[in-house]
């Protein structure tokens, strides 16, 4: 009897919650909704939708933790699918494939290329169809493995409190055990010597965005964005000059014989530079824009005319308004300081990504949101080495590396053996017409364990994978040359370059 009253009991209890939630209405303010939660809490929090972002709360959905994300751009991917990555791949892509049939189609046999022209809004229309095509699918796989989405600004407002400013008006709390932060970053607008407005001085945004390719186009930067960006352009048609202050182009990180080799095919291209130069300033002159140039070192000013401009010289990490400071969240620089398992000074938040050390990648973010899920639901602890996370350009040829450059080892005093191949003496680069770039294997002298590969080819962003698992794995450079690998293939110049550094010589080449 005692059992039946409590199960009687009970069953009323349950109905009467049910009847309170079913009669629930948001309260109105003003004539707006604001939503608060009804005292739901999450296992995980993330602000933050872009590639470690949306990773992170997927692997940590999947792993059966309660998850929300939240990102103010609405669709999600962040700047690599929205404006970045994804966007100017296509464009790369395409217009690689226009200057190929422009430039190499004659020579190969195939006539006709002379009256190609090309629809410039379709190329554009086609960037944005991709770009919807994948951020839909972020949105299909949140609803799959059931991870809610908040599309609106989330910032911290206690140890487990987020408050988010909903994009369509009213606000949310959030209550979780675990906040993770992934903002990533965004594009430096304002410079002491020129301010964008995505016209006529652009970003790489308003680059992605343009109504028609310019006659003339002069590129501050030339790191990695300016680089690809400016290819785009100059395959179409663009005469586009580089204004990079350092000596070298790529930016921090790249190998100086990979640059210089690099510099001297985007030459032959058609691209134009001015290295170890800095601009004094930029300004609009009716229909195009007065670029002002002088040597870094200092000397004779020069100008240089454009039709647009694009600026290239970095991004800065995305914290505005994300309530860090309130809570007293350690710094390191202007980067979010960490422990092992990428959690801050305040218990149960972490951060990820741009906003904390190490290269400011994708694929870095990815994994890092990964661990995190990882470490939050199974209590494995995150490792992640950045000497092993892979960087590319995606210019043509593309360029490649991991691990260290010949100049860091050299800085640290490491004794090191050196191998290089040349695609020149490749059969399949050979048979494709394509034989620009080589493959630079570098190893331990006394140990011969790797510690760098670096890569110039078409497809050398494909090719690296190999190299990333051997470093990653401590391989030797004599266990790539002793892999097995397919015939007639460019990866083979791996296993040449390998062979050489190995063994002092390669089969061919």
């Amino acid at each position: 009897e005692a059992l039946l009253l409590y199960c009687r009991v009970a069953c009323a209890i349950s109905m009467a919650s049910i009847r309170t939630v079913l009669s629930f209405r948001p309260q109105r303010s003003l004539g707006l909704a604001r939503f608060f939660s009804a005292g739901t809490e999450y296992d995980l929090c993330v602000i933050g939708a872009g590639p470690g972002g949306y990773t992170g709360a997927i692997k940590a959905a999947q792993l059966g933790l309660k998850t929300v994300c939240i990102d103010k751009r609405g669709p999600p991917g962040g700047t690599c699918l929205n404006v970045g990555c994804i966007p100017s791949k296509a464009l790369l892509q395409a217009s690689a494939l226009y200057h190929e049939a422009k430039k190499g189609f004659e020579a190969r046999g195939i006539q006709g290329s002379e009256n190609l022209s090309m629809d410039f809004g379709k190329l554009m229309d086609n960037k944005d169809t991709a770009v919807k095509k994948l951020t839909g699918g972020i949105e299909g796989l949140f609803k799959r493995d059931k991870v809610k989405y908040l599309k609106g600004h989330g910032k911290l407002t206690g140890p487990n409190s987020v408050t988010v400013t909903l994009n369509d008006g009213g606000e949310e709390t959030i209550k979780a055990k675990n906040i993770m932060l992934a903002t990533g970053s965004e594009i430096i607008e304002k410079l002491p010597f020129v301010e964008v407005d995505e016209q006529q001085i652009v970003s790489s945004t308003g680059a992605l965005t343009l109504k028609q390719v310019p006659e003339k186009l002069v590129v501050i930067g030339g790191g990695v964005i300016g680089l690809e960006l400016g290819s785009v352009y100059e395959r179409l048609g663009s005469h586009v000059t580089v204004v990079e202050f350092l000596p070298t182009i790529g930016g921090m990180g790249i190998d100086a014989e990979v640059a210089k080799d690099m510099q001297r095919i985007l030459k032959k291209q058609g691209m134009h530079f001015k290295m170890s130069t800095k601009v004094t300033a930029v300004e609009k002159t009716g229909g195009g824009v007065k670029v002002s140039t002088e040597p870094a070192a200092g000397g004779d000013s020069e100008v240089l005319d454009a039709d647009v401009v694009l600026v290239c010289v970095g991004r800065r990490e995305y914290r505005d308004n994300l309530g860090t400071e309130d809570l007293g969240i350690e710094m390191n620089g202007r980067k979010i300081k960490v422990d092992d398992c990428f959690q801050t000074n305040v218990k149960g938040i972490y951060a990820i990504g741009d906003i904390i050390d190490g290269p400011m990648l994708a694929h870095k973010a990815e994994d890092e949101g990964s661990l995190v899920a990882e470490y939050l639901a199974t209590g494995a602890k995150p490792h992640l080495d950045y000497n092993n996370v892979p960087s590319v350009v995606y210019t043509h040829p593309e360029v490649a590396w991991v691990g260290k450059t010949e100049e860091q080892l050299k800085a640290e005093g490491v004794e090191y053996k050196k191998g290089k191949f040349s695609f020149a003496a490749n059969g399949r680069a050979i048979a494709n017409g394509d034989t620009d770039g080589f493959v630079k294997v570098l190893s331990c002298k006394k140990t011969d364990k790797l510690l760098g590969v670096h890569i110039i080819n078409a497809i050398a962003g494909d090719i690296i994978s190999g190299a990333c698992i051997g470093i990653e794995y401590g391989a030797a450079s004599e266990d790539l040359a002793r892999v097995c690998m397919a015939h007639p293939t460019v990866s083979e110049v791996l296993k040449g370059a390998a062979q050489k550094t190995a063994f002092g010589k390669a089969v061919s080449g």
